[in-house]
Parts: C-alpha cells; structure tokens; sequence
C-alpha cells in the first residue's frame, strides 16, 4: 500500500485530507509540526509528502531543503496558501516535485497524488528502455539510473527534465519551453529554476561538469542535450 505523510498544522484540513487520501487506498500518516514531519521523513520511507509551508517549529522550506541535502527522495508536493509567484519557485529549485495554492480542489489534489504515484509503481521497472547520456544509463520511464554500475539518485523533477530534453535531443529547448512543458506553468518570473536543475544534472551526467558536453547552454536559445 503506497505510504503518504500529510505535514499540515490545519487540524481540520489534515484530518480531512487524511481521511480522502485513505479511501483512495493510501497509508496516511500526519503531523502538524514542520520538525515532526522531518523526523518522520528521515526515519520512514514515505512514497509521497504534501508539506505545507507555513508550519510551527520549522517552515516547510526548511524541511524540504534539509530532506534533500540528507539524499531522501520520496516525492514532495508543497501545499500552501501562499500565492507569491516567488515562492512556487523557491519551492521547485530546493527539489519540490509539484506545488498546490490553496485553497484547492479536492479533485486536483488527488489527480495530482496519483500522477506522482504513477511514477513509484514497480510495473514501470519493467518498462521503457534505458537511455545513456554521457556518464549516466537511465530508463526514464522507471525512474531509475546508475553510473559506473552504481545507482544514482535523482528527483522525480529531474527524471522529467533529463526525460523532456531527451524526447528533443540535438535540439536547442528553450528555458521558457522547459517550463511549460515539465511544470505546466503558463509564466514564471524567473528561469533560475531550470539553469538549477541543470547543474545538478550535469554533476550526475558530465565527467567534468564545468565544462559540459552533453547538456549544453545555447546562449540566447537554452539547452542542447547531445546523447
């Protein structure tokens, strides 16, 4: 049964997405403190969190930063009522892997659940064929990868990225594209967050990644990946 852990300091919203998410069929743990939900995170492999932002003892940034320093990558989507464009980016670039405004439909929160849950299936392990790019052998429909026989962790964002860029490789693909596209953001104030994912990309990619050759910058038109 997959596993989700709800970090939200509203009683009432928590109790209520608790019981929704368990008709679902999901095992639903909850807390209303932001420390709380990090020691969950560090002690129990969740398969997806929705974080809120605002909470006591230690904001959600806070947490989703911390978790992801620490190399945990269950699924995270932000869910807050802060409705500042800059703080869906801030969210994106410390590794959420989908956000949600408040307040909500119950219907889009679930459709958004189950998209992040398609990707954890184990079917999928069976499926897609691997891809190599540079250092990295990837089934990018697993979302899985190793280099040098080792498996490498990446973000379910990042598997979508390095997905998109390949579906248009030898291609010049735009930051603006890139986000529409992975993040089905019509606008965002800032394309800071896609040259970010880029980076951390290019560490798990590139042999020498201060001196790329298969994610390449396009000045003026983006990125390039070249298998």
């Amino acid at each position: 049964m997959p596993t989700i852990l709800i970090v939200e300091d509203e009683p009432k919203m928590r109790e209520g997405l608790k019981d929704n998410l368990e008709l679902e069929g999901y095992e639903v743990d909850t807390t209303g403190d932001g420390g709380d939900g990090l020691t969950k995170l560090s002690a129990r492999s969740y398969d997806l969190a929705l974080l809120d932002v605002m909470l006591p003892t230690m904001s959600g940034f806070d947490v989703l930063k911390t978790v992801r320093e620490r190399g945990i990558t269950t699924a995270i989507i932000m869910v807050t009522a802060k409705g500042e464009e800059i703080d869906k980016v801030l969210g994106l670039e410390l590794g959420a892997d989908d956000y949600v405004l408040k307040p909500f439909s119950l219907r889009e929160l679930l459709a958004r659940v189950k998209a992040v849950m398609r990707r954890k299936d184990p079917a999928l392990a069976l499926a897609g064929e691997k891809v190599v790019i540079g250092r990295l052998v990837a089934n990018l429909d697993a979302y899985t990868a190793e280099c040098d026989g080792e498996q490498v962790q990446l973000t379910a964002r990042e598997f979508e990225v390095l997905k998109f860029l390949w579906s248009r490789r030898n291609q010049n693909v735009s930051r603006e594209t890139l986000l529409n596209e992975v993040w089905g953001y019509d606008s965002m104030p800032t394309t800071r967050t896609i040259d970010n994912f880029i980076v951390r990309l290019r560490q798990k990619i590139e042999k020498d990644p201060s001196n790329p050759r298969h994610i390449v910058t396009v000045h003026g038109a983006g990125y390039r990946l070249i298998p």
